[in-house]
């Protein structure tokens, strides 16, 4: 089965469908090396973001191993897609309420284990956010705020599960940004993420990354009907 060039104006899903199909299909068997992204690109006639994009959600969930200087492996011949699916359609309270548990857990090991380097790239990365207005701009650069905790955890698992996550936060957020009726925690309560975290105080950072998240999830399961003490 050889690879086609997708439709004019498809999504990166229909890039991953090829690619998913070449595991599937033993054309790309387990333990072997795919072709670089210029020729899957070129073969595609996608861009090589779109191809890189799509890697990356393979490699996310355990297809592929992206091996740094050396190329990418298949790992698995499992389909991930329906996964993947279910993933992009879920609500945006589904959404944060994954992010609560990932950023609390994120926020408590990353201050027993940051690095001043660590520090200094979350200052960054939240005047970043700090400074962003555009919505979807607010939206990246949030969820690169919230992935920099992560990365400063020294987790690799809970790493790489916020990598997979990231594009629907950042959607997610930018949802949030673009509707007055949900609201975002505002810098001061990341700034007391970030704090915490400086202050190594693991607890206290916990404790305020829930914080950031709560509020907004509180009022998207009211708008959803889900309140507190409703039995079903």
């Amino acid at each position: 089965m050889a690879l086609s060039p997708v439709p004019g104006g498809s999504t990166v899903d229909a890039v991953l469908d090829q690619l998913q199909a070449q595991v599937s299909g033993g054309v790309w068997p387990v333990g072997g090396r795919i072709p670089a992204e210029l020729e899957l690109a070129a073969q595609l006639g996608v861009s090589r973001p779109a191809v890189r994009e799509a890697i990356r959600a393979l490699s996310h969930v355990g297809v592929l191993e992206v091996r740094r200087g050396d190329g990418t492996y298949v790992r698995s011949s499992a389909d991930p897609r329906p996964l993947l699916r279910r993933v992009s359609r879920a609500s945006a309270r589904d959404v944060f309420e994954v992010q609560l548990a990932y950023d609390v857990q994120a926020a408590r090991l990353a201050a027993r284990r940051r690095t001043g380097a660590d520090l200094a790239r979350l200052e960054e990365l939240l005047r970043a956010r700090d400074e962003a207005t555009e919505p979807d701009a607010f939206g990246a650069a949030d969820a690169r705020f919230h992935l920099g905790v992560a990365e400063a955890s020294r987790n690799p698992v809970l790493i790489e599960a916020m990598r997979f996550f990231i594009d629907r936060l950042h959607e997610s957020m930018r949802a949030v940004r673009l509707d007055r009726e949900v609201p975002e925690a505002g810098p001061a309560r990341h700034r007391a993420v970030l704090d915490a975290i400086a202050a190594g105080d693991p607890e206290a950072a916990a404790s305020a990354a829930a914080a950031v998240v709560e509020p907004t999830l509180a009022v998207l399961a009211s708008l959803l009907g889900d309140t507190p003490g409703e039995d079903a």
